[in-house]
């Protein structure tokens, strides 16, 4: 098909041609970096926490007298352990993903910690039992065992006295790359540091703290006896009896402790709570790329709908001269295509540049190179789509139009 005639009826409306243009620019470079903000957002949902998700409830006691936390929290560890269908349970200072933990900067060494680039990790203090109530994967060395348990108490800083934690494989990793982290040392300011005794599979902070992607699986783990901050019972369940035990133990912590109040979540609730304004985000941003597909389409339906009543006397002459339907089909098929290139090729660039800005002032991540053909693609389907319809009325327009005046 010969374009010329194609550009010489573009530069006669140039205009419409500019508007249609810059609005398919514009709804390329949006769709771009909402899809991706889309699949950063949805990954992040599913991030990977190694600990029994499915299988944990978490029930939290506030209110009670500090000064009777080591006589306390042995009394309710049993009486949880008495529920039918409890496998395992322990005290814990924080969940993951509960949004409210401890947090430090660590170092391999006290002259380290003023650095900027010391990482900021979680920190979990648990009673025995922890691992088993959690559902921890141990990937190098060992758990604590009981005399570390035993010898390790709630210092003068909050920090446990053992000089012993666990640490994830990713923060592991950031510390000692290619190394191994056992028997390492871990600082936490300049007079407490602890042995590395194991490495676990990663699992989630509290919150993100700023660290970014990066940083949500950095923590680590201390043995503590009995202490008030111990607020909450992390008691893991036989399949099938998740409900049963957390409604059970809710029920016997309010009857040990009156006057406490006594809350209780399974993990799956604390993980949708975590990341509902996630979710909201992801609905927000699909709801931002229907709109504007939706908007670009009414705008090529109905620019070539003004072209087509504008141009039925030159399509009834060309009817007239021998083309056919097909022809008159190709004829705005291909002068949409060539407005979306146009669009489209604009449209990357600005979609590049927003994704700059956006990694310049919001820490996103680089937008992969794929998004941008991806995106681009799509419009130029949407187009043709869109230009269906008038396309067709176009090629209905009969050739005794060409006799009538206009």
């Amino acid at each position: 098909m010969d374009i010329q005639p194609i550009f010489a009826a573009l530069r006669k409306h140039r205009i419409p041609a500019c508007l249609i243009v810059l609005e398919i620019a514009l709804a390329c470079a949006v769709l771009c970096n909402a899809v991706f903000m889309i699949g950063q957002r949805i990954a992040e949902m599913h991030v990977p926490n190694a600990i029994d998700e499915a299988g944990i409830v978490d029930i939290r006691v506030q209110g009670t007298d500090p000064q009777l936390a080591g006589a306390d929290i042995p009394r309710n560890l049993a009486a949880l352990r008495e529920i039918s269908g409890v496998t395992a349970v322990a005290a814990i200072s924080t969940m993951p993903l509960s949004q409210n933990g401890w947090n430090s900067n660590v170092a391999t060494g006290p002259g380290e910690l003023m650095a900027k680039t010391t990482p900021n990790v979680a920190q979990y203090m648990y009673s025995k039992g922890g691992p088993e109530a959690l559902g921890m994967r141990l990937l190098q060395g060992r758990f604590f065992d009981d005399a570390e348990y035993a010898g390790s108490e709630l210092g003068a800083s909050y920090l446990a006295t053992g000089h012993v934690v666990l640490v994830t494989q990713s923060l592991a990793e950031r510390l000692w790359p290619g190394q191994s982290a056992l028997g390492k040392q871990v600082w936490i300011g300049n007079d407490n540091h602890y042995t590395v005794v194991g490495v676990v599979a990663d699992i989630l902070r509290p919150d993100r703290n700023g660290e970014g992607a990066a940083g949500f699986h950095w923590a680590i783990f201390m043995p503590l006896s009995p202490a008030p901050v111990l607020n909450d019972y992390v008691v893991r369940a036989a399949p099938g009896a998740l409900g049963r035990v957390l409604r059970d133990g809710v029920g016997k912590l309010e009857a040990l402790a009156p006057n406490a109040v006594v809350k209780g979540r399974s993990f799956t609730e604390i993980r949708d709570q975590f990341f509902a304004d996630t979710r909201s985000m992801v609905w927000m941003l699909a709801l931002v790329c229907v709109v504007m597909l939706a908007v670009t389409a009414f705008g090529i339906v109905g620019l070539t709908s003004f072209w087509v009543g504008q141009r039925r006397r030159q399509i009834g002459i060309r009817r007239a001269l021998g083309a056919t339907r097909g022809h008159i089909m190709r004829y705005f098929q291909a002068e949409n295509f060539l407005l979306t290139a146009a669009g489209v090729v604009c449209g990357m660039a600005l979609a590049f540049g927003i994704n700059v800005y956006l990694m310049q002032h919001y820490e996103m991540p680089r937008m992969p190179v794929y998004y941008l053909p991806a995106g681009a693609i799509a419009l130029w389907l949407l187009g043709q789509l869109a230009v269906m319809g008038p396309a067709r009325r176009a090629a209905a327009v009969p050739p005794v139009v060409a006799t009538r005046s206009v």
